[in-house]
């Protein structure tokens, strides 16, 4: 039985393909070789950020003012799949943790924060973070408690954020925060420096994915410059939603390429071992449950390819 390869739809271009194939030299030479070793010791080097940004991989989907490449979402997809397909979930998620923490700076920031942030982000000289879920809410964030009282000039944040990724290393962090009653319509996103008086982290000890860098975060009266607010005060959460829709899509590229490459680990032991003499693929129960495994991972990348 041969390996289950991804359908490449016709909506796909000459240009798609020829980044497809530069992913996968990047993923072959910078993160295969290494990435059992960046798991063991819960992190990865930092200069990986800037290798993906020279190759132009943290810029796919941002506009081109700010160093980023303004192209289709299936260019997005296809780093999700080629990043998921060795299997290092942990690196994946640190390295392009950009991908939730800066949408927002692009969709709702003023220009002087798109300058600001943007193009040291694209580049990797920067790292950018998510804040939103809070140890007893999780992704409930229309009652999130981290409060933002805004005095004069500047806010003073306090509460606790936590499963933050790129919670240790990151550069800046888009917080959601209360700022009104509350609900959804009380919430608004600031943009928090690593450097912020009152700001700590802590690392947190996962059961997977060990080069993930994540952590909880803690702001005890941070003072927050108001020049920092994302967009229009208790607005935060329509701009959150946008970023929702494309975690998703994100998220869901990445599983489908972790469950091929899983299943294709899979026919190669059944197809190695023996049983009574035989290989394990040549016991019917055995391949059935591997057509029916390559039928869902087909089926749901049909759903994916829908996206556009």
């Amino acid at each position: 039985m041969p390996g289950l390869q991804r359908y490449i739809p016709p909506h796909y271009t000459q240009e798609h393909h020829v980044f497809r194939a530069m992913v996968q030299r990047f993923v072959a030479d910078e993160i295969e070789p290494f990435a059992s070793e960046w798991d063991e010791a819960e992190t990865f080097p930092r200069d990986l950020y800037t290798k993906a940004g020279e190759l132009g991989l943290l810029g796919i989907g941002f506009p081109e003012g700010y160093g980023g490449t303004e192209v289709d979402l299936f260019y997005s997809l296809i780093v999700a799949e080629e990043l998921a397909a060795v299997c290092a979930g942990g690196i994946s998620a640190s390295l392009m943790s950009h991908t939730i923490g800066s949408p927002p700076i692009k969709n709702v920031g003023n220009e002087e924060q798109k300058k600001r942030y943007l193009p040291s982000i694209l580049s990797g000289d920067k790292i950018s973070a998510l804040a939103i879920t809070e140890p007893d809410g999780g992704s409930d964030v229309a009652n999130l408690k981290t409060t933002a009282v805004r005095y004069e000039d500047h806010y003073v944040v306090n509460g606790t954020k936590t499963f933050i990724t790129s919670g240790m290393r990151a550069d800046v962090y888009t917080v959601a925060v209360r700022t009104g009653d509350v609900g959804m319509n009380g919430i608004s996103l600031l943009l928090i420096d690593r450097d912020t008086a009152g700001f700590e982290r802590t690392p947190l000890n996962k059961m997977g994915w060990w080069a993930s860098d994540t952590a909880t975060l803690y702001f005890d009266n941070c003072r927050v410059p108001a020049a920092n607010l994302l967009g229009t005060e208790n607005q935060g959460f329509q701009a959150i939603m946008l970023n929702f829709n494309s975690e998703r899509l994100w998220m869901a590229a990445g599983c489908i390429a972790a469950s091929r490459a899983c299943y294709n680990e899979v026919l190669d032991y059944a197809q190695q071992r023996i049983v009574f003499g035989k290989p394990l693929s040549q016991k019917q129960v055995v391949r059935h449950k591997l057509v029916q495994m390559a039928q869902r991972i087909n089926a749901a990348t049909a759903y994916l390819d829908q996206s556009r």
